[in-house]
């Protein structure tokens, strides 16, 4: 099972691990454990940015490095098949010649189609998250996962359904935790840990009232959408990431059906982050070129304003939710 990758590790000593440019917490984690799980191989880990503070509660954080390894055997893509989220290493012809001459192997866990344009073995699979993935091919073939991989898979896990709560969560999700908890991950000082690195400032909290006060609403309060300007991006993002602030915040509020924080940058790029009550965020996010999962998605588009993106949802947005109410009434019926 899983041969796909049993097949790409044949012949390799040294692979690089790669996050998109994106980091979160199911990516960090699964990369880690692949370092871990990833015994008889050199491993390298790389992001092309800097991982945020509001991830260090990973142990392991400090060892994924920004300048990425020409020299490795094959790369192991995590959390991705998206040529959108992987544009800062295909924009460098140097980075992108080495992702077309070596083995390539992406492991992924949307739904999302995979747009990458250069050879590579994927290995896709609908799960809450890629470190779910993860632990099922490293128990499928009978590869080790020792304490640290385990805390590094379970946080993951964690971080990619709200700590077990999201839609996407089974029965089966509960299992794979149940397999890391008896591996060593401890629950309670993991998320004791997490806890204290996740600790606001005073001035972040400040800026989350700012971002509250900011919240436009739309369609009698079914979207809420608010703006990040670049400025506050350079300024916040490093300690907390501002999406992480406010949207789960949003999708509380009573009436609210999607809600979208909206990212805009000087050379005209433009990203979202949208979470939704009923599943349709891949949706809405598809509409920009961009996918994930029902209740959690985003996107990345250029040379679009914050209003055209508002524009734009409150265009679609009564359409999608007629047609998730009518297969609810049809369910129903039945």
């Amino acid at each position: 099972m899983y041969d796909k990758f049993v097949d790409f590790l044949k012949n390799k000593k040294h692979i690089c691990i790669i996050q998109a440019e994106n980091p979160d917490g199911d990516s960090l984690g699964s990369a880690i454990a692949l370092d871990y799980i990833l015994r008889d191989t050199e491993n390298y880990l790389y992001c092309p940015v800097d991982v945020p503070k509001y991830l260090h509660y990973f142990d392991d954080w400090s060892r994924v490095e920004i300048n990425f390894d020409y020299k490795a055997d094959g790369y192991i893509i995590v959390d991705t098949a998206s040529t959108i989220l992987l544009s800062k290493l295909l924009d460098d012809t140097a980075i992108r010649n080495c992702l077309y001459t070596k083995p390539v192997l992406v492991l992924d866990h949307h739904e999302t189609a995979d747009d990458l344009d250069f050879p590579h073995e994927p290995i896709i699979k609908p799960l809450p998250a890629c470190a779910d993935l993860i632990y099922k091919i490293a128990e499928a073939n009978h590869l080790s996962i020792d304490k640290p991989a385990a805390e590094a898979l379970y946080l993951a896990i964690c971080s990619d359904t709200l700590g077990l709560v999201s839609a996407s969560v089974t029965s089966d999700t509960m299992r794979t935790m149940a397999a890391l908890i008896d591996l060593g991950a401890n629950p309670a000082e993991l998320d004791e840990h997490r806890r204290e690195f996740m600790k606001k400032s005073q001035r972040i909290l400040d800026y989350k009232a700012d971002l509250i006060k900011r919240v436009e609403y739309s369609l009698d309060g079914k979207l809420a959408t608010v703006h990040i300007p670049f400025s506050e991006i350079q300024e916040y993002s490093d300690e907390y990431n501002p999406n992480v602030l406010i949207l789960e915040e949003l999708r509380l509020v009573q009436g609210v059906e999607v809600a979208i924080a909206v990212k805009t940058y000087p050379d005209g790029k433009v990203t979202g982050k949208v979470r939704s009550s009923v599943p349709i965020s891949e949706q809405v996010a598809g509409y920009f070129g961009g996918g994930g999962h029902p209740y959690a998605a985003g996107f990345r588009t250029y040379d679009i304003s914050y209003e055209d993106v508002v524009k734009d949802v409150v265009g679609i947005l009564p359409n999608l939710l007629a047609e998730y109410q009518s297969t609810q009434d049809v369910s129903s019926a039945i």
